[in-house]
């Protein structure tokens, strides 16, 4: 009974950090720098914008998106696509002038 208790917690823990950012800066393999397309449907990835507590502080560039939180918008051959949702979000963003990266 002791290790169906332990069992149940460790995987309620691991199911929260379970779709965040990951330390190669990446949610579920997409990729979250480089070139970004805005899309309105079949989006690689779901974000909402917020002003405080953010998996992502993004920063907005215009060439060289090389490092966590860069995007560079793009409208065709994006490295990934986004769709910017009110609710249900995969990831939330905030947008920063400096220092993008994941929490």
């Amino acid at each position: 009974m002791k290790k169906l208790i332990v069992l149940l917690v460790l995987v309620s823990v691991s199911s929260l950090y379970s779709g965040k950012v990951d330390s190669s800066c990446s949610f579920n393999g997409k990729k979250l720098f480089g070139k970004i397309q805005f899309v309105n449907s079949f989006p690689d990835l779901k974000i909402q914008v917020v002003t405080s507590f953010p998996d992502l502080k993004v920063q907005k560039v215009n060439s060289f998106p090389d490092s966590c939180g860069k995007w560079q918008e793009v409208s065709s051959f994006p490295d990934t696509k986004v769709q910017i949702v009110n609710s249900f979000p995969d990831i939330k963003i905030q947008y920063v002038s400096s220092f993008p990266g994941a929490n």
